[in-house]
């Protein structure tokens, strides 16, 4: 948490001075990027949003299955009936 405070107080020059400051992930230290020969290209960031977008998209499909077997067992469909119908050990076609 202190990092991200010190951080913020970084950016926070309106001249636009502090607008190369990150986080060196392999130090957990606040350092001036472009001294550092750290760069975060756009192509990064654009590939991690499609990937969110993706994934949310796959747990909502998910979702929708789920919640429709669901809907669909309530309401007397295949899933119901083939419940009703199972039979377990020592009905009388056992023997």
């Amino acid at each position: 948490m202190r990092v991200l405070t010190e951080l913020r107080a970084k950016h926070a020059p309106s001249d636009g001075s502090g607008m190369m400051w990150g986080i060196n992930g392999n130090t957990g230290k606040i350092e001036d990027m472009s001294k550092a020969d750290i760069w975060d290209p756009i192509s990064v960031k654009v590939q991690t949003y499609k990937t969110a977008i993706e994934s949310a998209c796959m747990l909502l499909r998910i979702d929708d299955i789920v919640s429709g077997i669901k809907k669909e067992a309530a309401k007397g469909g295949r899933k119901a009936q083939d419940s009703e119908e199972e039979e377990g050990f020592g009905d009388e076609r056992d023997g």
